[in-house]
């Protein structure tokens, strides 16, 4: 089925996204309302992650391409991970034809059931991924009892 034709030259070339921006806006508007910020929609987004538990860590891969490791806020508290930062838009001198990479704040965030030691959590990035290694406690890791 053909799409329908234009013929006023002073109608928009047609985007298939706009009913998307607005769905987003009305959304955004009503949260605001609700909470009294709009943050929980625009502005801020969270990375794609794994999170995998081994026998004495939890590891958490977070992909976070095109970001310096100076643009990361690593926070840990009791028994909470919070990754945060800013993705920067590069400075374009031609026309941008399509644009779907995320930009702006994003944040992330872990909960593990037990109490984090801070001196003990690792974090590496490398190819764009941030690798944070969070030891689990000496007392809770598993160990086999032997039947005598």
């Amino acid at each position: 089925m053909p799409l329908p034709v234009r013929r006023n030259k002073d109608d928009a070339r047609f985007d298939p996204f706009s009913e998307l921006r607005h769905l987003q806006d009305q959304l955004s508007s009503y949260l605001e309302r609700w909470t009294g910020s709009p943050s929980l929609v625009e502005g801020t987004f969270t990375p794609l992650a794994d999170v995998e538990e081994t026998d004495d860590a939890w590891i958490a891969e977070i992909e976070l391409p095109g970001i310096d490791k100076r643009d990361l806020e690593i926070e840990v508290s009791t028994n909470r991970l919070s990754v945060s930062g800013e993705r920067h838009d590069k400075v374009r001198t031609g026309n941008v034809r399509r644009h779907t990479r995320t930009v702006g704040r994003f944040h992330f965030e872990l909960t593990v059931p037990e109490a984090i030691d801070p001196d003990k959590v690792q974090a590496d990035l490398e190819h764009g991924v941030l690798t944070v290694r969070i030891p689990k406690p000496a007392d809770s890791t598993p160990r086999r009892i032997q039947v005598s």
